[in-house]
């Protein structure tokens, strides 16, 4: 039996974007035209059609998206795993309000798939902990993901 195919994000996915959470992004690579995958935490869903994420903007991931927008976010939650495809853009060069010199990128959702092989759920969503000073991070963290939220 196939997996539903939404254009949007289904609800329990849209609530699972309001906070911080690890995701893994995939691009075009600029140079080799192969896919290159990366590892961030700092995204947002604005609306179900949407996402924001916030990203070093010398980053490959950058890079990428400025020679093809297109990309996939696989996010764990809602005791499966999904494929959000879109086309991303550069929505804001340099993030105020943030220290860091962070790229604001949006992505238009285009479809969001269930990919979970048949027959299996989620029973652990993946947990992190940062390795630095918990303090500057829980700060940082905050200060990046309001500028998301206000963008």
């Amino acid at each position: 039996m196939a997996n539903e195919v939404e254009q949007t994000l289904i609800e329990p996915l849209f609530q699972a974007l309001q906070k911080e959470r690890f995701v893994t992004i995939a691009t075009i690579d600029h140079e080799t035209g192969g896919p290159n995958v990366s590892a961030i935490s700092w995204i947002y869903a604005p609306s179900e059609k949407r996402l924001y994420f916030a990203v070093d903007n010398r980053s490959r991931i950058v890079q990428n998206i400025q020679k093809n927008p297109l990309v996939v976010i696989t996010l764990i939650a809602n005791e499966s795993t999904y494929s959000i495809s879109g086309k991303a853009h550069v929505k804001i060069e340099k993030m105020e309000g943030v220290p860091l010199k962070l790229a604001l990128v949006e992505i238009a959702i285009t479809e969001v798939r269930d990919v979970m092989f048949y027959g299996a759920k989620i029973s652990v969503e993946p947990k992190y902990e940062k390795t630095y000073d918990a303090q500057a991070a829980a700060k940082l963290d905050n200060q990046v993901m309001t500028a998301l939220r206000n963008a």
